[in-house]
C-alpha cells in the first residue's frame, strides 16, 4: 500500500456551473459527469477533465464575489505563445505573456466567470 496522494483535483463553488463548463471548454476540458437534479433546468454539480487535468465545479450556496477568490492555478503547456493565440481565437481574454523569474519561457494569466485565476505556463 502506498503512502502519498495520487491526484489532486480543485474543487470550486461556482455561480452558474454550465457557464462554468462553457469557458472551461474554450479551453479544452470536457464536462465527464454531472449532476442535474429533477426539477432542476441545468447541472448543480460537474466532473470536468482536459488530459490529466481535472477539476469539479459546484453550484454556490452564496454569491460568488469574484475578489474573494484566492486560489491560483497552473495549466502547464508545451507552448504557451500558441495556447494564447488559440484561446484568444475562440474569446477568451488572455492576458500578456510575461517572463517573470520562475517562467523564463513565459507566462499568461487568464480570468474564469467566476474570478478565479489560471496561469498557463511553459511545461
Amino acid at each position: 500500500m502506498n503512502n502519498h496522494f495520487q491526484v489532486l483535483v480543485p474543487y470550486l463553488h461556482v455561480a452558474d456551473v454550465a457557464a462554468t463548463i462553457a469557458f472551461y471548454k474554450l479551453l479544452g476540458f470536457e464536462a465527464v459527469n454531472t449532476l442535474v437534479p429533477p426539477g432542476m433546468a441545468g447541472p448543480v454539480w460537474a466532473f470536468l477533465r482536459c488530459g490529466a487535468a481535472q477539476l469539479m465545479a459546484a453550484r454556490a450556496c452564496e454569491p460568488v464575489d469574484p475578489r474573494q477568490q484566492a486560489v491560483l492555478f497552473y495549466l502547464y503547456c508545451d507552448d504557451v505563445a500558441a495556447m494564447r493565440l488559440n484561446l484568444q481565437a475562440v474569446g477568451v481574454a488572455a492576458g500578456p505573456i510575461v517572463t517573470p523569474p520562475h517562467a523564463p519561457r513565459g507566462e499568461f494569466r487568464v480570468t474564469d466567470p467566476d474570478g478565479y485565476s489560471l496561469m498557463i505556463h511553459h511545461t
